[in-house]
């Protein structure tokens, strides 16, 4: 396995995009590892600081979800250095798509990611530049569909990323008018929790979980888990957070979730984030979900949580591991031999399957909540049994996916 990720991580990607603002200091790129199948797919992020290494990394990681989600097609990556918050961002934005607009004709397909929202800002903003949906590039350069199939597709595709959530075993409040994007990530990362104890062995009911962020992933995983029968113990967020050793109930977590001010945790009784940061990682659980940024959770904090007890980590975020490499890092290789690591790139794979699941098929309509969300569940399921089948260890799933993943790429 590690030849194999040495020779698919040192490969250079095949097109590399650089654009620099003309009115900020805004800088961005796209970075599409391969054209595999005749396309590639991945989400925009913005973000201070980001920089073309980490674009490439993340589209590297694409590829090997989209083994798993499908369509088989290349990996890709967005993004921009500049701050999130700044006024200026939507104009950014606007120029950005611009830019892109030829990649995103012909052979490119993007979607949302950190802090560049799928309906609010990636959909309006690259129809407004001239592109009819997003994921266009990848039906032309992957699919090539007929007229009249690439119609039907798109239209799949846009009623079915921005549909809004009418049953309420998916919806933490029907009112609230929750979309499939809000939620379909979160539920997957739950999903493989279910699916690691259902295949590996054990009762997901009454076991407890971490979790690291309460974004749009973060706070749809804690939901569902809880609705699974797990109980949430702790919460950190990036201002601080919460710990309840004997979990939060079911309308403890439906009220943190309404609550939420953008992607940040509200909730009573918060901890600054310095104190529930010494806190949180010795509080017993079985389950760890990070679901913040990429790259943030240390050896050290992987040490705690096995003494107190860890047995799974579902990553809602990709690349989770304070590592430098692309892949497969010290921190990464060493949490996978102690505990069951599941991949980031089936866990938390939902918004990859959706793009396939509505461009592949041709849906019966209405469109059902229901069927969307169980194509995602039993992606998930698929990958886990064929990595099981392969290595029915507790130990070491992750390398053992990835060997997978890479024997179809290389």
């Amino acid at each position: 396995m590690k030849e194999l990720l040495k020779k698919y991580e040192n490969k250079p990607p095949e097109i590399v995009f650089h654009w620099r603002d003309r009115e900020t200091e805004a800088e961005g790129w796209t970075v599409i590892n391969s054209l595999r199948g005749g396309a590639a797919g991945g989400g925009t992020r913005m973000r201070k600081g980001l920089d073309m290494n980490e674009v490439l990394s993340l589209a590297k990681t694409m590829e090997v979800k989209f083994t798993v989600s499908g369509p088989s097609i290349g990996g890709a990556k967005s993004g921009i250095n500049f701050d999130p918050n700044d006024p200026r961002k939507r104009g950014v934005l606007e120029r950005w798509y611009r830019a892109v607009t030829p990649l995103l004709k012909h052979y490119y397909g993007t979607g949302g990611d950190l802090n560049v929202d799928e309906i609010h800002d990636v959909i309006p903003l690259t129809e407004d530049s001239g592109v009819w949906h997003p994921q266009e590039g990848v039906f032309n350069g992957h699919f090539k569909p007929t007229e009249a199939e690439k119609i039907n597709r798109i239209g799949q595709l846009r009623h079915g990323v921005i549909k809004v959530i009418e049953d309420k075993h998916y919806s933490p409040d029907l009112s609230k008018k929750y979309t499939i994007a809000d939620m379909l990530t979160g539920f997957g990362v739950a999903q493989a929790v279910k699916h690691y104890y259902d295949i590996y062995g054990g009762e997901i009911k009454g076991k407890r979980a971490i979790v690291q962020g309460f974004g749009n992933v973060g706070s749809a995983a804690a939901y569902y888990l809880t609705q699974l029968g797990v109980k949430v113990v702790g919460i950190i967020d990036r201002v601080g957070g919460v710990i309840h050793k004997e979990g939060f109930d079911m309308e403890d977590i439906r009220t943190m979730f309404l609550n939420k001010r953008g992607n940040m945790l509200v909730a009573e009784k918060m901890m600054p984030f310095d104190e529930i940061n010494e806190k949180i990682w010795s509080v017993p659980a079985e389950i760890f979900i990070p679901a913040a940024a990429s790259r943030l959770v240390t050896k050290d904090q992987v040490e705690k949580m096995i003494v107190a007890g860890l047995e799974v980590i579902s990553p809602g975020a990709n690349v989770p591991f304070a590592d430098e490499e692309i892949f497969f890092g010290s921190i990464m290789e060493f949490t996978d031999q102690q505990v069951s690591l599941l991949p980031d790139f089936i866990s938390n794979c939902g918004i990859a399957r959706l793009f396939a699941y509505l461009m592949e098929s041709k849906i019966e309509l209405p469109m059902s909540d229901h069927s969307i969300f169980e194509d995602t569940s039993n992606t998930i399921r698929l990958a886990l049994e064929k990595t099981h089948r392969l290595h029915p260890y507790k130990t070491n799933i992750c390398k053992t996916a990835f060997e997978i993943a890479l024997q179809q790429l290389i």
